[in-house]
């Protein structure tokens, strides 16, 4: 079982807290004590509304460290990069007070889903993209893609910058959400299944939808990427 597993995607709104969410679902049904952490978020005040998600879908309340703010280190306002959205609010993001974060709620559950802010290239902090701030910590990665126009490229490229980094990945999410074109779904699931191999990756790719992701579907193949 890993301990800390990081969740990532080919950019922003592609679905990765609702991923997060079925992860974390499946996982906590299989008797697992998983938590759920947003490492920073922007457009956004009081409680993280991407750590809501989580809890939604793990059929709970809020826990004490989320109303607290422990689960989410990081929650600016204006909804743009976090390196600008800390900088408005006069703030500068410290990487390693996440880290001590996740550290700290590993001594209290297993494993621990660290979401990270939009893409892979994002910056976290005027120096440091989210994608690195992950490959320092050495946390296998969930790359979260789906059917928009354009998420071949964004997909490949993402997976491109994992292996040269030398980057583990434990999955790849294809979250169908918001798209009926089956065609698409199909000839993308396989070109993304063909190149992950082509970059060295082993790792499953598991799709999500078509329908509105919800907490009652069965999440129990989710959980694999913790194996």
């Amino acid at each position: 079982m890993r301990k800390v597993l990081a969740i990532s995607g080919i950019d922003t709104d592609v679905g990765k807290s609702v991923v997060t969410g079925c992860i974390a679902k499946g996982l906590s049904d299989q008797g697992h004590r998983v938590v759920t952490v947003k490492a920073v978020q922007t457009g956004c005040s009081g409680i993280s509304d991407d750590i809501r998600v989580h809890r939604r879908f793990m059929g709970m309340d809020l826990l004490e460290q989320d109303r607290s703010g422990v689960t989410c280190p990081y929650l600016y306002r204006k909804p743009c990069s976090p390196h600008l959205a800390a900088r408005i609010e006069g703030e500068a993001i410290d990487s390693q007070k996440i880290s001590d974060v996740v550290r700290l709620l590993s001594e209290e559950y297993q494993p621990v889903l660290v979401e990270g802010a939009g893409g892979l290239f994002v910056p976290l902090t005027d120096d440091l993209l989210m994608i690195d701030y992950f490959r320092e910590q050495g946390w296998p990665m969930v790359l979260v893609s789906g059917p928009r126009l354009g998420s071949i490229n964004h997909t490949l490229a993402s997976l491109e910058a994992l292996a040269s980094r030398g980057m583990e990945l434990a999955a790849i999410v294809y979250n169908r959400f918001g798209s009926e074109d089956a065609e698409i779904c199909s000839d993308s699931l396989g070109v993304i299944g063909r190149f992950c191999k082509s970059y060295g990756y082993s790792c499953p790719v598991l799709e999500l939808g078509p329908v509105s992701p919800n907490p009652d579907l069965d999440c129990s193949k989710f959980a694999r990427v913790c194996s």
